[in-house]
């Protein structure tokens, strides 16, 4: 099985916790004592220089002794990228376009196995991720990888243009857009943001017009996450794309299920050296901060902005029907066990699902043959 490089990297240095804190303390500072968790969560995740993803490259890995803190199913089995590549290889003849885009690209696995599938087939492999440092593990990884032919299609990109004309795709990226948090009290809506207690960040709640998709009754301490920056990035992503079409894989839930009145906790989680923590006030910057989608909204931001739905499934049936069974038969038993991961229930297979948009005509993506949840949306 192929694994991308790993360095073991060392914990991030005391002085860039401590600056991360005090950047962040001192917004809630300028905000007046509290600050909305989503832009919490931005500055934890993203502050320049200081934020989780962008001030090292050692968030993706196989295992915990590498210094990593989680993995993707790139890193799990090349037969990911495989047959995802069948995939976009028809969305490309679809749409007459010879470009994929890959949003948060992370360790540059999945890059390396769809430039390795698709060659030729492709002008261009453009990737658009906001860190430095993973820019550099993934031009690294490519370079190491890659037939020089097609690792000089690579290139990479910090923003949008106006126009992209091509087939993007993006792992686990949905998952790691900020989240704005809500409490119920048991008689109101509250919106949950983060203030300073002796030093140290707490939840502080206030009151809001916000409010969940759906209206059902709650149980008194119910929290639940909105998406706004997750939908804003399909509708923006809807305005970019002339002709095309595009992919997501994340873990998450259609909204009835997302919003279910028994999931009181909501889904927000933590994750460093492959362990999960509900704590994301604490340690902030050392850890990844993620939470659920809800494809639902999802799916209703594209069409809201033009884009057609071309289906919602599971992982492990979109993977089958891009032909990773057959890709199984070939594999030895190290190879089949990787890849199981990727399609047993208890592992990614059901918990993880996929979404496909097209711009323009829609077509029959492979992906959905069978199995397509749309319907459940």
């Amino acid at each position: 099985m192929e694994s991308s490089p790993v360095s073991v990297a060392s914990p991030p240095s005391p002085s860039l916790q401590e600056a991360l804190k005090a950047r962040i303390a001192a917004e809630i500072g300028r905000a007046g004592g509290w600050l909305g968790f989503e832009r919490y969560m931005e500055l934890a995740l993203y502050a320049p220089g200081l934020g989780y993803y962008v001030r090292g490259d050692r968030q993706f890995g196989l295992m915990p002794d590498s210094g990593s803190d989680f993995v993707t199913a790139p890193e799990l089995s090349p037969l990911f990228g495989r047959a995802l590549a069948r995939q976009l290889g028809q969305a490309l003849d679809a749409t007459g376009t010879s470009e994929v885009w890959e949003f948060g690209a992370g360790s540059g696995a999945l890059a390396v196995q769809l430039l390795e599938a698709l060659g030729d087939r492709i002008d261009r492999y453009v990737i658009v991720d906001l860190s430095g440092a993973l820019r550099d593990r993934q031009r690294t990884t490519i370079a190491a990888r890659v037939p020089p032919q097609h690792a000089a299609k690579a290139v990479w990109l910090d923003r949008l243009p106006e126009r992209i004309d091509g087939v993007l795709v993006g792992n686990e990226v949905l998952d790691a857009m900020p989240v704005a948090l809500l409490h119920f009290d048991g008689s109101r809506w509250l919106e949950r943001g983060v203030a300073l207690s002796d030093g140290r960040f707490v939840y502080a709640d206030r009151p809001t017009p916000l409010r969940p998709p759906l209206a059902t009754d709650r149980v008194p301490g119910t929290t639940t996450e909105l998406q706004r920056q997750g939908e804003a990035f399909i509708r923006t992503l809807a305005a970019t794309l002339g002709r095309g079409a595009a992919f997501f894989i994340d873990y998450g839930f259609p909204e009835a299920e997302f919003h279910h009145p028994q999931r009181i906790g909501g889904t927000l989680m933590c994750h460093r050296a492959h362990l999960a923590d509900g704590d994301p006030l604490s340690d902030v910057g050392d850890k990844d901060i993620t939470a659920h989608v809800d494809f639902t909204g999802i799916a209703l931001a594209g069409q809201d902005a033009g884009l057609a739905v071309l289906g919602y499934t599971t992982q492990a049936r979109f993977l089958m029907n891009c032909g990773l069974l057959d890709d199984l038969r070939s594999a030895d038993l190290r190879a089949i066990a990787a890849a199981q991961k990727l399609l047993t229930e208890h592992e990614m297979g059901e918990l993880f699902k996929v979404i496909g948009f097209a711009a323009g005509e829609p077509f029959d993506a492979i992906g959905f043959a069978q199995g397509d949840r749309s319907h459940m949306l």
